[in-house]
């Protein structure tokens, strides 16, 4: 197998989790963790993940200088990443939140042609614009819509996300270009640790253990090893090999996930809306990765 099919592999691994990841975080938030309380215990849980692994990378210095791109890189990867999405989430409806995420694809195409002079060929393009036709097709009327508290503010944090990750994607590309993953990762994570520490620290001291059913205690889990650390790790090695715009064109997966995930749990049903929408992004996700031969 190619470095190239591990990489689209990778890639596809992290949308499955993320889509498994909605129905899941939701059953541990807010009713047990609160969402900032939640997102410090999942950098904090990934932080002793990526330190304890990291022996099995090579044995690689950072170089000085490229310690102020890791700073960027926690920043928007990991502390504005997370912390603008929970908190857009709980002011907007999901539904109007993951329409504005697939728009990320989109933000990166546009950095990365000014950022880095990528050249987007026609062909990724219409994929690009294929694949948001389907997962907002799935997303508008695939589901009810939602309440909101104040979408305009949650809708704003959202889109904040979408580009904090859209800088990241292009941000890590020359760290993965010049060090092992394991080199530089756990560097990321320990700095964006201290960047949410501050807003998570008072929701993380409420968390009442004692309270806590054991299948909620498997569920954080969960988000912490796959959803937090092995999703970082694969997000890692897809981009070795593949373009931003590449990766980003993934997220229009996950909804598509998230609705398969939730049928499969009799939480959802199968309309021909869904199997429409699945198609158009799976076409579109084609379109935007196929290598020209």
């Amino acid at each position: 197998m190619s470095k190239r099919t591990w990489a689209l592999l990778a890639a596809l691994m992290v949308s499955v989790i993320y889509g498994v990841s909605f129905t899941i975080a939701k059953d541990v938030m807010p009713t047990y963790v609160k969402p900032f309380g939640f997102i410090l215990l999942r950098v904090f849980g990934a932080t002793v993940l990526f330190w304890a692994v990291s022996f099995l990378g090579p044995k690689e210095k950072i170089q000085t200088k490229d310690f102020p791109r890791i700073i960027a890189a926690a920043f928007f990867g990991v502390a504005l990443n997370m912390l603008t999405f929970f908190k857009g989430l709980s002011f907007t409806s999901p539904i109007s939140g993951a329409v504005i995420m697939v728009t990320t694809p989109i933000i990166v195409m546009i950095l990365s042609a000014i950022l880095i002079r990528e050249k987007i060929k026609f062909r990724k393009i219409f994929g690009i614009l294929l694949g948001l036709i389907g997962t907002g097709f799935l997303i508008l009327y695939g589901k009810s819509i939602g309440n909101a508290s104040d979408a305009s503010l949650g809708n704003l944090l959202v889109f904040i996300n979408a580009v904090s990750y859209a800088v990241y994607l292009i941000v890590v590309k020359k760290l993965m270009d010049k060090y092992n993953a394991f080199t530089f990762v756990k560097w990321i994570y320990t700095f964006g640790l201290l960047m949410v520490l501050p807003f998570g620290w008072n929701e993380y001291c409420e968390i009442q253990w004692a309270a806590i059913p054991i299948p909620i205690l498997w569920e954080i889990g969960f988000v912490v090893v796959f959803t937090t650390f092995l999703t970082y790790l694969f997000n890692l090695v897809s981009m070795r090999e593949l373009k931003p715009t590449t990766v980003a064109v993934f997220i229009y997966l996950q909804p598509l996930f998230a609705s398969v995930f939730a049928i499969s749990l009799g939480k959802d049903e199968l309309t021909w809306v869904k199997i429409i929408s699945a198609v158009l992004i799976f076409v579109g996700v084609f379109m935007a990765t196929k290598k020209k031969s």
